[in-house]
């Protein structure tokens, strides 16, 4: 991709090697380190999970129920909560609080994704929940994460095919030993030890 747009842009007269790092960037933080986080994460409550009697390892290998683990994976950990900021371009009220035009509002994803009006028992990993989660973990509207159908698959086909080829993946270390990365603009993990 990278390649491709240093050709394009060159060709075009408008090559700007900023705007190419700045893409770079880009492509690394929204394409690397978010699936990436969510992986890690994601491997982690599947090793570690015990509610309410669902095995997870299960939910995740079956194609029919992966899917629907994934997207409350992705609600439940919404690893990229970074304040995003928006500008309101009507009135309106959000949470019963006036917001004139032109008003900024910094939007928390997480906030969002754990709403209990929105989901019953928010702060419990239910990955049979019904309706499938409809969270904001990609953002929403025009602002929507571009690559969030490619992030959907990996995480699928990772989840899936980890935990069938190596079913005596298990955590290395106590839980509370964990490096968690909560420094960032994406909340993760540093390292993730595992064994079999």
């Amino acid at each position: 991709l990278l390649g491709r747009q240093v050709v394009a842009r060159r060709a075009a007269g408008d090559y700007d090697h900023r705007d190419l790092v700045s893409l770079a960037f880009l492509l690394l933080v929204a394409g690397h380190e978010t699936t990436a986080s969510m992986i890690s994460l994601g491997a982690l409550a599947v090793m570690a999970y015990a509610g309410d009697g669902v095995d997870l390892r299960a939910v995740v290998t079956d194609p029919a129920r992966g899917p629907r683990a994934v997207e409350e994976l992705l609600r439940y950990f919404s690893i990229a909560d970074i304040g995003t900021g928006r500008f309101a371009l009507t009135d309106a009220a959000i949470g019963g609080t006036p917001v004139r035009a032109g008003e900024g509002v910094i939007i928390s994803l997480l906030a969002a994704n754990r709403d209990p009006a929105q989901f019953p028992d928010p702060d419990r990993l239910d990955p049979d929940r019904r309706p499938v989660p409809r969270h904001v973990a990609f953002g929403y509207g025009p602002h929507q994460c571009l690559g969030q159908s490619l992030a959907r698959a990996e995480l699928e086909i990772v989840y899936r095919t980890l935990f069938t080829e190596l079913p005596g993946l298990r955590l290395a270390v106590p839980l509370d030993q964990l490096p968690v990365k909560d420094d960032g603009f994406v909340y993760g993990l540093y390292e993730l030890p595992v064994t079999w």
